[in-house]
This record gives structure tokens, C-alpha cells and sequence, in this order.
């Protein structure tokens, strides 16, 4: 359900960007979502169309990128990338390890349409 606030915050970012840079109306959102973050892209995409009806981001498409996690072991200092889930160093096999990357959220771009100045 968690999908909906994320859904919301979309929404909330892409219009405020989008009013700021004169815009008539949002065409698509791309957006980078980490391998071990819990966000569910077809989730979020049943919100999006609930949650931007009647607004500048109706209709607009959403684009997402997953990032691969990266882990850092913190015994032999190797950095790697998991498969699927969490695993051990695959050096050592240690499971004292760090998150490099994968947990990240975040509007990476917006499209957009403006509408042209009439000259008399």
C-alpha cells in the first residue's frame, strides 16, 4: 500500500518541477528505483493514473530504471554486485558487508510540453 504515498510524492515533485519550468503539461517521468529498494513498479504504476487524474501529469508515462545492488565487504574490502538477493562476499563469503548501492529512490528526469506563445 505503500505504493500510493510513492505515487503521491511522484505526482508532488513532476508538478511542482514541471509549474516551475512553464509547463502545460507533463509527458513522461523517468525514474531510478535500486534493486533492494521495496517499491513495486506495477504497483506504483496502478496508483499513477488515480493519483494524476485532473492534474498537469495526467496521461504521462512512467519510465523506470533499476539500479543492480553493490555491496562492500568490510572483511577483504572487495565491492561486488549481487544477483537476486543478499549473498555473502564472494571472496570470503563474509557476511560483514555494506550497501554501496541499490537502496536509491528518485526522479531522474521529467518531459515535458509547453504551449506556444501566440504572436498577434
Amino acid at each position: 500500500m505503500h505504493e500510493l504515498s510513492v505515487a503521491e510524492s511522484i505526482l508532488n515533485i513532476s508538478c511542482d518541477y514541471a509549474t516551475r519550468s512553464g509547463a502545460s503539461r507533463v509527458t513522461a517521468i523517468d525514474l531510478v528505483i535500486g534493486q533492494l529498494s521495496s517499491i513495486v513498479d506495477d504497483s506504483v504504476m496502478f496508483y499513477w493514473d488515480f493519483v494524476a487524474e485532473n492534474s498537469i501529469c495526467e496521461g504521462a508515462q512512467l519510465r523506470f530504471t533499476r539500479t543492480p545492488a553493490r555491496l562492500q565487504c568490510l572483511d577483504c574490502e572487495l565491492e561486488y554486485t549481487i544477483p537476486d538477493q543478499l549473498s555473502p562476499c564472494p571472496r570470503c563469503s563474509s557476511f560483514h558487508v555494506r550497501i554501496v548501492a541499490g537502496e536509491e529512490f528518485y526522479v531522474d528526469s521529467i518531459e515535458i510540453e509547453k504551449e506556444e506563445l501566440k504572436t498577434p
